[in-house]
């Protein structure tokens, strides 16, 4: 398979192969997991080399995020900081709203923002300690050049797998979050 041009932006140290269900895992890791002398049972080593990979994935694709985002004169931080702006009622969200959801101090994201003339400051006329971000129109101009790349990127990456695959990546990777922080499965199915 082609590297999709993304190549130049991505470094995998490790050696794929092919296990006897033709699926992928690294054989240099294997043997690197064979040698350490430790005992593991059969799903203890898929485990850590599930775990391994995801490390790896998730590490390259926050790299290709910085990269993309660089090449439109933004941080990773600001890009999802217009990103949750652009999504938001009205364009716009309180400060402490933005912070929460990203985990970040955002302030010197919306100082930069606010100074590229991306969004803009809002005071509450009614609650004069609540300040909002709002999304400027050269905020959503600047986003909305960037979609049909970022939906491309997207779809360069996923490319080979198929639709019920991408159900299990997420399914896989919402299933580890829900591992991880206990988050509860909302009530109902959707299609």
């Amino acid at each position: 398979m082609q590297p999709l041009g993304i190549k130049p932006d991505c470094r995998f140290n490790g050696l794929l192969a092919l296990d006897r269900a033709s699926r992928l895992y690294d054989s240099r890791f294997r043997q690197a997991l064979a040698a350490s002398n430790r005992a593991l049972s059969e799903k203890e080593t898929r485990a850590v080399e599930a775990m391994t990979a995801l490390r790896v994935t998730s590490k390259m694709m926050r790299q290709l995020m910085d990269r993309w985002a660089e090449k439109h004169g933004l941080s990773e931080g600001r890009l999802h900081v217009l990103f949750q702006l652009a999504a938001a009622s009205g364009h716009r969200l309180p400060l402490g709203e933005i912070a929460e959801q990203l985990e970040v101090n955002v302030t010197g994201l919306i100082d930069h923002l606010e100074r590229d003339g991306l969004v803009e400051r809002i005071d509450d006329p009614q609650d004069r300690r609540l300040t909002y971000a709002r999304l400027t129109p050269a905020g959503g101009k600047r986003l909305e050049g960037m979609k049909g790349q970022g939906l491309q990127w997207q779809m360069k990456i996923a490319s080979g797998l198929s639709i019920e695959e991408l159900e299990q990546l997420r399914h896989s990777c919402l299933k580890l979050i829900e591992n991880m922080t206990g988050a509860r499965v909302a009530v109902g199915r959707s299609a």
